[in-house]
């Protein structure tokens, strides 16, 4: 866990940099770094499974971890996650099961952030719970529209 005074320097560096984050006090980073929850995953170790409940987002603090989609029996990887990216924000905005899996490629430490301590944020600090949640619909939507320009371009439609 990284509550109280375990907040690091380096954590609080890291959630600055990442997009979902921006625009955000060293305060509000302290104040929800100070909630979180610091989780170790081994290697092959999932996160979680398309279509289980949602109610946290994850940042990866060390390790590599794949986002994973089923289908015909299959487990195709969609993405590879480093240091500094995150996943699972969705979760924060709707209330859907998880749409892929994640697992750990090698071992991981992730800062986990539930919907229950970003409600806690928005009593604490309206202001900052709105940059937050603007920030993670700005995110899922340049994934949504790179995603889009990905299936164009693998499609090759021609439009005449």
């Amino acid at each position: 866990m990284v509550r109280g005074d375990e907040v690091s320097e380096v954590q609080r560096e890291l959630l600055h940099t990442m997009p979902v984050f921006g625009g955000i006090s060293e305060d509000t980073l302290d104040f929800l770094l100070q909630l979180a929850d610091l989780r170790h995953f081994s290697a092959g170790e999932y996160f979680f499974h398309e279509g289980d409940n949602a109610a946290s987002m994850f940042v990866v603090q060390s390790g590599r971890v794949a986002v994973l989609k089923s289908g015909e029996g299959k487990e195709l990887m969609l993405k590879e996650l480093n240091e500094g990216d995150c996943f699972g924000e969705m979760a924060l905005l709707d209330l859907y099961p998880r749409s892929c899996s994640v697992k750990a490629l090698n071992a991981c430490t992730v800062i986990e952030i539930s919907q229950q301590y970003l409600f806690r944020l928005y009593q604490h600090n309206l202001e900052q719970f709105t940059i937050i949640q603007m920030n993670i619909g700005r995110e899922i939507s340049r994934r949504l529209r790179l995603t889009g320009e990905q299936l164009f371009q693998s499609e090759g439609v021609k439009i005449e």
